[in-house]
């Protein structure tokens, strides 16, 4: 039974607990769920080089093997971002409270216009922060998936055109504000539409074409999909939360889940502002080795989703051991800043183990540059037992989303890195 892959050119030995076959059940039908099944594979080195020299510094992974590993990625499967933050963009606080959620928080509202331009793409951030902090807070950034009214039932959060009021607060399970910002943090998010519409061949709108040649009208086959859209939303939300009296922007956490989780790990991997990263069940082009072909496939996803990768990304269809790279480079690119990788036990689909493994991986990198890496974890750890230093990983019970249970592990781990204290 392959239970682990070897690392070229060093074979690592990994033990651990496998995830119950049983619960592939409530998966997609037409994937492999058994680690019988995994075929061998030997992972990239990510401290081997191209020309095959062997990485042994600090200084040659910044300035030479780090470049080189991102360069792939971009050319190879999220496509190259064309431009940083343009010179026209700006932003407007269009609603503020200090007594927001019954005194507990400061709520903003604030609109980032791309362009600079009133008709032009924008971005609605809503931001909480504690109202009796004495000082910026470390504060949540991620992305929402049904809009900024369906984050927490917030009568004052402006719900867009066209959206029904009944779906006020329906995703409150996943962003349960009330105890984020009870615990000291700061949370801002924003609906991911906002940056690029997640829909196939829908080029024209989004922020695509502030970047395009005349006479172009989509993205050329190594530049950026969506991931990489809305990853560059991330950053320019960083922006503004840098000029945020109430934010410590130097104690920014960006995290995401399914694939907005892909979308924060390429996020961090990018902008070294990002203080630490969190992925919560991102799978196959996230946290999951792609070589595994365990659940969800490279094949699958670029079928599936064809606008999320570069057009580049689908050479690689039922061929992962030709990529230069796999996912557990993609964190090692995040190296030294604290990462986590968080799965659900029943999410097959996402495949937990190589989530794992991905992170387990990585850590050579981290020790390379002076952390404790996944702290010497030699297997998967047991349902909710959080493992790990500056890599961390945790696996709850049941499925695909975001819970409590995810919250309150995102919140130990950026007590245990960023701290907090100091705010309150």
């Amino acid at each position: 039974m392959n239970l682990h892959a070897s690392l070229c050119p060093l074979a690592v030995l990994v033990a651990g607990v496998l995830l119950s076959p049983s619960r592939a059940v409530s998966q997609p039908a037409g994937a492999n769920y058994e680690e019988s099944e995994v075929p061998d594979y030997t992972l990239p080195d990510p401290l081997t080089a191209e020309d095959g020299s062997r990485i042994s510094s600090p200084e040659r992974w910044r300035d030479s093997r780090r470049p080189e590993i991102l360069r792939q990625f971009e050319g190879l499967m999220y496509g190259k971002t064309p431009g940083g933050r343009p010179d026209a963009m700006r932003w407007e606080v269009i609603e503020s409270a200090t007594d927001a959620l019954g005194g507990a928080a400061k709520r903003k509202q604030v609109r980032i216009f791309f362009s600079g331009r009133a008709d032009g793409p924008r971005m609605d951030l809503l931001l909480y922060t504690p109202a009796d902090a004495t000082g910026p807070v470390p504060t949540f950034l991620g992305l929402n998936f049904k809009g900024n009214h369906t984050v927490f039932p917030d009568p004052a959060i402006t719900i867009p055109e066209g959206a029904d009021e009944s779906s006020r607060g329906d995703r409150r399970g996943r962003w349960p504000v009330d105890e984020i910002v009870g615990r000291g943090f700061g949370l801002a998010t924003a609906f991911y539409f906002d940056i690029d519409p997640d829909v196939k061949d829908q080029w024209r709108d989004g922020v695509h074409p502030l970047f395009y040649a005349e006479g172009q009208d989509r993205p050329l086959p190594d530049e950026w999909g969506s991931i990489g859209a809305w990853a560059w939303g991330l950053s320019r939300a960083l922006d503004y939360l840098e000029t945020d009296e109430d934010v410590d922007g130097a104690r920014v956490v960006v995290l995401g889940h399914s694939r907005l989780g892909k979308t924060s790990l390429w996020a961090g991997a990018q902008d070294d502002r990002f203080a630490l990263v969190i992925s919560n069940d991102s799978g196959c082009g996230g946290a999951a080795l792609s070589r595994r072909r365990f659940g969800e496939t490279v094949e699958r996803i670029n079928t599936s989703f064809p606008h999320w990768f570069s057009d580049t990304f689908n050479e690689f269809n039922a061929d992962e051991d030709s990529l230069p790279f796999d996912q557990h480079m993609l964190i090692a690119l995040i190296a030294p800043r604290p990462v986590l990788v968080c799965s659900a036990e029943g999410d097959l689909w996402a495949d937990p183990r190589g989530e794992f493994l991905s992170a387990y991986h990585a850590s050579p990198v981290f020790e390379l540059l002076g952390t404790d890496g996944i702290a010497g974890v030699e297997e998967m750890p047991p349902v909710n037992e959080l493992v790990g230093g500056t890599i961390g990983y945790h696996v709850r019970p049941g499925e695909h989303d975001v819970t409590m249970r995810d919250w309150e592990v995102f919140m130990e781990f950026a007590d245990r890195h960023l701290g907090r204290e100091e705010s309150r």
